[in-house]
């Protein structure tokens, strides 16, 4: 087992430096919080600085890439969310009601309430096309095993793709898939439980349980996320065999970021226990911090299918994000947040790159 977990640090060596990064340090793809000056920091640090494409269209990708090679001539991943098949369209969700049933918020939020749009989401199809331009040094996707045609397409331009596992299982169905990491992520992550072959209420799994065992049943590295904010942390994740770790809370607190002041602060006074799983902002599972919004949509249950619901919660949360009404904003963050104590991305790489072994 020594000899096969050995190899395993030599492939991820290999896949860092094939990507051109010098750090085995992964930062988080925020769907929605993502900002250039983030990624390019953590890139510029010599990791892999990773933006988050949730919602955006073909158009907006490409000003978006182009604002991140004009931030860093270094590597970086663009992140996209796969499709799972139960996604609603406008035509199957009367809009009008859901949307009345948030109404107090978008009035708070100082916005009109929404009508119904054309689409919840630009296709994935779309996304991909214009991620084929962009041609970054990695794709990484969530909430699905990608197909054997995006992956000989993507490694046809030289792009790597990294899938993630909430689950064994799921990390399997990933390596049989072909793709050439893999980020275990445990469930004290910030953000949406990505699963996929089980609802995320039966996929919760801690990274200390996950992260040895897909390791043992992989052939390809594996990067570990959820929980990890410094060097501790680091050190913990390659002593149960990863061969990088991905961050996002450490992260998003720093002034790089594109949270509300409001947001990070909550970030920092997190505990341990502070964190909730709710669907109320979104629709999907998703850990962070509660507020007034979660605690009345869930108490109304008040919470249409995704993606209606994240839509219908994303016109007062933007307008609640530029006034940074707290209890408004979506908090996302996991369960180690109150260990982030840094406030600058530089600070947070050092500390995350002092517990990788030597």
């Amino acid at each position: 087992m020594a000899l096969v977990r050995g190899s395993v640090v030599s492939m991820v060596s290999d896949f860092f430096a094939e990507i051109g990064a010098t750090a085995p340090i992964v930062l988080g793809p925020f769907g929605g919080l993502s900002s250039v000056a983030l990624t390019a920091a953590v890139t510029d640090a010599g990791g892999l600085g990773s933006y988050g494409l949730y919602g955006y269209d073909a158009a907006r990708i490409r000003t978006t890439v182009d604002e991140l090679r004009a931030a860093t001539s270094g590597p970086f991943a663009l992140n996209i969310w796969l499709p799972t098949g139960d996604e609603v369209a406008p035509s199957d969700v009367d809009v009008d009601a859901a949307a009345r049933a948030l109404g107090t918020f978008f009035d708070e939020a100082g916005v009109d309430r929404p009508g119904t749009p054309e689409r919840f989401l630009p296709s994935v199809d779309e996304q991909i096309e214009a991620v084929w331009e962009a041609s970054p040094a990695v794709l990484s996707v969530v909430f699905g095993v990608p197909s054997g045609e995006l992956l000989s397409a993507a490694h046809a331009r030289g792009i790597r793709v990294v899938g993630t596992a909430t689950t064994v299982a799921e990390a399997a169905a990933l390596d049989a898939a072909g793709v050439d990491a893999i980020v275990a992520t445990g469930m004290e992550a910030g953000g949406h439980r990505v699963s996929f072959l089980a609802a995320p209420e039966d996929s919760l799994v801690g990274l200390f349980a996950l992260l040895p065992q897909v390791v043992d049943a992989v052939r390809v590295p594996v990067i570990a996320a959820g929980g990890i904010a410094d060097r501790r942390g680091v050190a913990a994740a390659f002593a149960l065999g990863a061969s990088g770790v991905q961050v996002g809370s450490a992260f998003l607190r720093t002034r790089e970021s594109a949270a509300p002041l409001s947001h990070r602060a909550a970030l920092a006074a997190a505990s341990d226990t502070t964190t909730v799983l709710t669907r109320a902002m979104s629709g999907r599972l998703a850990r962070g911090i509660p507020n007034r919004a979660v605690r009345k949509i869930e108490a109304a249950d008040a919470i249409a299918p995704f993606p209606a619901q994240n839509w219908l919660t994303g016109v007062f949360r933007r307008a609640a994000g530029e006034k940074d009404i707290t209890g408004l904003l979506s908090l996302w963050g996991g369960q180690a947040a109150g260990l982030s104590r840094f406030e600058s991305a530089a600070e947070v790489f050092a500390e995350l790159t002092a517990g990788v072994p030597r």
